[in-house]
């Protein structure tokens, strides 16, 4: 984790990071010593550090938990609207892709609660995502879109993986480990289907906003959102920031990548107006 955090420092192409335990507070105790030297570290390479609450409240100890996020001094992201019941007042705060900004009304009542950045849900087409975006520009709320990595699609309240492995949750052993990039979900014809993180729904293949900088930057997003798999996320956000100046091409953006994502497999659908598993590039025309 330190290594990680510390490659992550080392890259100038990264402004912003988002750290904290999203998925499950089971596994905060492996970390939690952790977060504030990431922080810390991070703060003194020069970059914005943001604190996300869990996606999913159930527990006494997960609301004292998120109330507490508010008192470190650092700019809260906020996965689940219960979190705002912690908020304190005047107090700005940014929005994950996990809560459901599908409309304007939604964006505009964020905004007048302090919202200053909202990373879009990625299933959203490109038309409603320009008009979310130009709502922001005009209200001061950064828009944010999904640049790389498993799409995050649902949060339950039982553990897939403790499933699997005939545990229950509250016995889950911390199963999840085994499968860092998340496991791998086939249909019974063995199509590659899903990916599971613990109470995590993801997607099977990566999503990969590369070939879609220039309309979304003309859409008015401010910025990528980059999800970290195992592999050299230093290089590929390097590879990005080249990609938006114009000193790099797609394809090697693409095989960056490719490289990273598990099973090399990428989709950018969403972005097309597509299905969310399909992959297009820019010669392929828009849907």
């Amino acid at each position: 984790m330190r290594a990680f955090y510390e490659a992550i420092a080392e890259c100038p192409a990264i402004p912003r990071v988002v750290l904290g335990e999203v998925v499950c507070s089971k596994r905060l105790p492996f970390w939690q010593a952790e977060i504030p030297l990431a922080a810390e570290r991070l703060i003194e390479a020069g970059k914005e550090v943001w604190l996300s609450s869990l996606a999913l409240v159930t527990l006494k100890r997960e609301r004292k938990m998120t109330a507490e996020l508010f008192e470190t001094g650092l700019k809260v992201e906020i996965a689940d609207l219960t979190a705002l019941a912690h908020l304190p007042e005047g107090a700005e705060f940014a929005v994950g892709p996990l809560v459901n900004v599908y409309n304007i009304g939604t964006l505009e009542w964020l905004a007048e609660r302090g919202a200053r950045r909202i990373c879009l849900p990625p299933e959203l087409p490109p038309d409603a995502v320009a008009r979310l975006a130009e709502a922001g520009a005009a209200l001061g709320v950064a828009v944010e879109i999904w640049g790389f990595g498993r799409l995050p699609l649902a949060i339950s309240g039982r553990c897939y993986h403790a499933r699997l492995h005939g545990r229950s949750k509250d016995n889950c052993q911390f199963v999840c480990d085994q499968d860092p990039d998340g496991r791998k979900v086939d249909t019974l014809d063995g199509q590659e289907f899903l990916a599971v993180n613990g109470v995590q729904t993801l997607s099977a293949a990566t999503a990969f906003a590369g070939w879609d900088i220039e309309p979304l930057r003309k859409a008015g997003v401010s910025a990528l959102r980059l999800s970290p798999q195992s592999g050299d996320m230093a290089a590929l956000a390097a590879e990005f920031a080249r990609m938006i100046a114009g000193e790099a091409d797609g394809k090697t953006l693409e095989a960056t990548a490719r490289q990273i994502a598990p099973g090399g497999t990428l989709a950018n659908g969403y972005l097309w107006g597509g299905a969310g598993a399909e992959w297009r590039r820019p010669e392929q025309g828009r849907a």
